[in-house]
């Protein structure tokens, strides 16, 4: 078995992609491939597929719940925290076994999650610069430390904000691309993962048949040309696909307005008390953990939602054994075929909170894909934008509080399971490096490269 292998991992890609006749360049490569369905793992999101995929276990071992959980120590939700010691197992990861089975040969991770720190030899991961007077800088985090200002000088700063928010397009791809290729020039051997999100951005916002989607596939398609020309080994994946959705809860909202939920009335707004409350909802695309403090208090919450239309199902954690972990909420709900969870938690009568539009993925006590837009509601969002820029640049303070607070605009979502398999996502590679069975478990991609 060769001992240099590239993981691309393509966010949002599945078989009705591929077969869309919009990447033709993958598609051919694909044809001279093996292609299998990817069970998904359960949440189908960024953190637990990954977490699944690294270690060969599920999040009831590696405790990666969702994209962000629960921290009941500190009484604090936090999402999107990077660090490989969050993610424990019994078993070896896929670091461990590569670099056992090929003792001087590297690996390399270039924008995989966990990654700040990371098990890689060499490691890259977005993480901006937060100045003490406010403000905001894109920029990346490297290990070894040498690499940040190497890649830099070649490549530039990296576009942190064409990464996520609305302004998210095909050059934060471009930009791990070509960071992708560096390495591969650089190092001989080694396991190469990189991370490819451009699909994950208009599928989200206008939905997996739209024609932005068509155009998103079309432009990551001429990009991946130059990797798949290069490379002779190459693993292709995704961690999950994108359904269209039409209609969308807050479970936040629901046990506000039933007194499960407690708000502190701060003077930037309302915000999530989840010390003090008796339950309160961690939304996570189309899964919901909820948290709840008192036990005697959770045939009363299940009530609350097991008739409604958005929700397929609602689960004690402990009925699910893939996902049984303390980490884990008391219930977990699965949002129905075409719908999601989003996060608001403050009712008409609470000011909400003043991050609510503004992207900031760490303070929201959950995922909010309506930071992909732009108010349109605001006339004139380029003056609008381009003024609170200014302040930025002359030392002002700025709130960028462009985002609009309407998720009927969010048309595609991904977290439960689906039972559709052309939905599902999928992996291509050369037989000898595909794992075995007719379907593969998200804990077994790599288990025929090491």
């Amino acid at each position: 078995m060769s001992q240099r292998i590239l993981v691309l991992n393509i966010v949002g890609l599945n078989k009705t992609l591929l077969e869309s006749g919009y990447m033709p360049n993958l598609k051919n490569w694909a044809s001279k491939n093996s292609c299998k369905t990817i069970n998904s793992a359960f949440p189908a999101v960024t953190c637990t597929a990954q977490a699944n995929m690294l270690t060969g276990c599920h999040p009831s071992e590696h405790g990666a719940v969702a994209n962000g959980w629960y921290f009941k120590d500190l009484s604090e939700v936090w999402l999107w925290r990077q660090s490989c010691h969050l993610i424990k197992t019994p078993k070896p990861n896929i670091f461990e076994r590569w670099k056992k089975k090929y003792p001087g040969s590297s690996v390399h991770q270039l924008f995989w999650w966990w990654n700040l720190p990371s098990f890689a030899d060499f490691s890259i991961t977005p993480r901006p610069t937060y100045f003490s007077d406010g403000r905001k800088e894109p920029d990346i985090h490297c290990w070894p430390p040498k690499l940040h200002d190497k890649l830099s000088r070649q490549l530039g700063t990296f576009p942190l904000f064409e990464f996520w928010g609305p302004a998210a397009n095909i050059n934060s791809t471009q930009w791990i691309i070509d960071a992708t290729i560096q390495q591969l020039n650089d190092y001989e051997d080694g396991l190469f993962l990189s991370y490819l999100p451009h699909l994950d951005y208009d599928l989200q916002r206008f939905g997996p048949k739209s024609k932005e989607a068509e155009t998103a596939c079309f432009e990551l398609d001429k990009r991946l040309k130059p990797l798949l020309d290069k490379e002779k080994n190459i693993v292709i994946l995704s961690e999950y696909g994108i359904e269209e959705v039409n209609d969308n809860i807050a479970p936040n909202q629901i046990l506000n307005k039933a007194g499960f939920l407690s708000i502190h009335h701060a003077k930037n707004g309302s915000l999530l008390d989840p010390g003090n409350s008796k339950a309160f909802a961690i939304c996570d695309h189309q899964v919901a953990h909820i948290y709840i403090k008192n036990s005697n208090d959770t045939t009363a919450i299940f009530d609350l939602f097991k008739d409604l239309p958005q929700v397929d199902s609602i689960s004690l954690k402990k009925d699910l054994p893939n996902l049984n972990h303390s980490r884990a909420g008391d219930l977990i709900l699965t949002a129905n075929k075409g719908c999601w969870f989003n996060y608001y938690y403050w009712l008409e009568a609470q000011p909400e909170p003043d991050f609510a539009r503004c992207v900031d993925i760490h303070r929201k006590p959950g995922f909010d894909p309506c930071e992909l837009f732009i108010d349109p509601s605001i006339r004139a969002p380029k003056i609008k934008i381009a003024s609170k820029v200014l302040a930025k640049k002359i030392g002002m303070r700025y709130l960028m509080d462009v985002i609009p607070i309407d998720p009927s605009l969010v048309k595609g979502s991904h977290g439960r399971v689906f039972k559709d398999k052309a939905k599902c996502p999928i992996i291509i590679a050369p037989e000898e490096l595909m794992p075995t069975g007719e379907a593969v478990e998200s804990t077994q991609v790599f288990e025929n490269i090491c």
